[in-house]
């Protein structure tokens, strides 16, 4: 080889080199957050029957609710518009990971979800309560719920049913695709309770006064909710997202943002039991 064709050859070999980069950084994935910037869309998972986190009008099919005008600072802050996907608990987990969406409102931490996506610092902390039919008796501790004739509703897939399986293992436990559904069960008799965080409890009750009453058992159960994302390198939008969380909650804006949504059914900070912490 001569030394025309050697350059020849290793112009060719950087060329393809070259290419071969820009082929890989073409197709490399793009953080969230560049992502979100670039589009100008946050895409977020909203849950029916889950007030006062979301509210969907069934006339209108607008959402509304604390956690849609969480999405909307955040999104404002971001340059961008808010963008929903209708999901549930469980399922939403499945929608980050599949790219549906770029934020889970309301997401408990727990080890298992930690190994498939990532969180941000907490935006709540929130307690568990009871929802009993008229008739059940209330109870004291999570242990007298723990009997074969005791019938639990929950959502398939939520931390309602992890605590209910957990603490009520004995229990009869049926399970439902959405809270809506389980609460359904309670009121037609088809259980004797359901368990709720505190926040969603609290709300129901107030709505239909005639479900049932409000029970917050022994041990009282606590546990961070937190915003859930997709795991990646890039820890840019996670440390927003946490700054956010952080800052929010000791303003006591988030407190603010589920009071508002409070309202909506006539509900003030002086009918939230002292028990509950949010």
């Amino acid at each position: 080889m001569n030394r025309r064709d050697a350059l020849t050859t290793v112009a060719l070999a950087g060329a393809a080199m070259a290419a071969t980069a820009s082929v890989k950084a073409d197709t490399a994935p793009t953080s969230a957050l560049d992502r979100i910037k670039k589009s100008g869309v946050l895409r977020i998972a909203v849950i029916a029957g889950q007030d006062p986190y979301f509210h969907k009008d069934l006339a209108t099919n607008q959402w509304s609710g604390a956690c849609i005008d969480m999405a909307n600072d955040i999104a404002a802050k971001l340059g961008a518009k808010v963008e929903t996907l209708e999901s549930t608990w469980g399922n939403q987990i499945l929608d980050l990971q599949a790219d549906k969406i770029d934020l889970a409102f309301a997401v408990n931490p727990t080890p298992e979800r930690s190994l498939v996506i990532d969180f941000s610092t907490p935006i709540l902390v929130h307690s568990f309560t009871v929802i009993t039919k008229k008739g059940f008796a209330k109870p004291q501790t999570w242990a007298e719920l723990n009997k074969p004739e005791v019938k639990i509703a929950v959502d398939i897939g939520s931390t309602h049913e992890t605590i209910a399986r957990h603490y009520c293992p004995k229990a009869d436990i049926l399970g439902f695709k959405t809270r809506d559904e389980a609460i359904l069960a309670v009121s037609t008799g088809r259980a004797d309770c359901n368990v709720s965080l505190a926040v969603l409890s609290v709300f129901t009750l107030k709505k239909n006064p005639t479900l049932g009453e409000l029970a917050i058992p022994r041990p009282l159960l606590t546990l961070p909710t937190n915003l859930g994302i997709r795991a990646e390198a890039d820890r840019r939008y996670k440390d927003f997202l946490s700054a956010w969380a952080d800052y929010n909650r000791s303003l006591g804006q988030t407190r603010e943002w589920l009071l508002k949504a409070y309202e909506t059914v006539g509900l003030s900070a002086a009918d939230i039991p002292s028990e509950v912490q949010f």
